[in-house]
């Protein structure tokens, strides 16, 4: 049985993150998105500023008068949510964890794909796949991917980036499009992410904290690695010591960009110093006018 603190998170994760779709994300996220295609819906009398190129000339003929053929947009689409749950997520500032931004954007796209009509699944992973749910319609079934990200215990810690990528190769038969939201500290993901990028329209969401590009100068500090759980005593006060660390994030960072750059992506750089939102909704835009 869901414990009652999850049930309230749910229900208030549903209320704030509808509203933002109602008011804000919603027609973003259509605009971008686009479905599979035209379909043929009807033919209608011809009225002044129609495309005469959808002239349907066998009823124009039967009728006497000017017709044309309507085509709607098939707009069914299968997004799919990939969110690394290793803990590293568990880094971040007092009042928001990366995996807590994690849930949010993904309730975001999740409500924002169901107002359009589209399915939804998720995949959860560390270093192995942790739990897969296949995609599906409806609200109820959004509230369980919600409930699956907040009351689901992973049973690794640490990260491999490529393993969920070669799953969804394997898996996914169809075309679809693929939020990867992680802070993508890995490496040797490249292949199976270029393969991936080829089938779907693939979109990483970057989630960082601040506090993990500079070292402070506080003195002697023990530090433990979220994921493997090993400790080390580092002195902050070793200037060589901070400058190296910000010239490995810098270059970590780069490599990074390098790889979705040389992969032809666009990806969302998400900072727990700033508001989601405003990034996504400029992401989304941008793809916009492409269209």
């Amino acid at each position: 049985m869901v414990p009652k603190d999850i049930i309230k998170k749910i229900r208030r994760l549903d209320i704030r993150t509808k509203r933002l779709v109602n008011d804000i994300f919603s027609g973003e996220y259509h605009s971008v998105f686009k479905g599979r295609g035209m379909e043929f819906s009807e033919v209608r009398e011809y009225v002044v500023g129609d495309d005469i190129r959808n002239i349907d000339w066998n009823v124009t003929a039967r009728t006497g008068s000017p017709h044309v053929k309507v085509f709607e947009e098939e707009r069914e689409l299968t997004v799919l949510l990939m969110v690394d749950v290793s803990s590293s997520g568990e880094f971040g500032t007092a009042t928001s964890m990366k995996r807590d931004i994690a849930l949010e954007i993904s309730a975001l796209l999740a409500f924002s794909a169901i107002d359009n009509n589209d399915l939804v699944g998720l995949t959860m992973f560390t270093d192995k796949i942790e739990k897969s749910i296949m995609p599906k319609k409806g609200r109820k079934h959004v509230l369980r991917i919600l409930r699956e990200l907040l009351y689901f215990e992973p049973q690794d810690t640490q990260t491999d980036l490529a393993l969920p990528l070669e799953y969804l190769n394997r898996m996914a038969k169809r075309k679809a499009i693929v939020f990867m939201i992680s802070d993508f500290m890995g490496a040797g993901y490249e292949k199976a992410m270029t393969i991936a990028a080829k089938k779907h329209d693939l979109v990483p969401i970057v989630i960082t904290d601040p506090r993990e590009e500079a070292m402070p100068n506080i003195g002697l500090l023990e530090l433990e690695d979220a994921e493997t759980g090993k400790t080390i005593l580092i002195d902050t006060s070793d200037s060589n010591l901070r400058k190296a660390f910000g010239l490995n994030v810098t270059e970590t960072q780069l490599k990074r960009d390098k790889i979705f750059k040389s992969i032809g992506l666009d990806h969302i750089d998400i900072r727990l110093d700033k508001p989601y939102l405003d990034e996504l909704t400029a992401f989304f835009k941008k793809r916009a006018s492409r269209y």
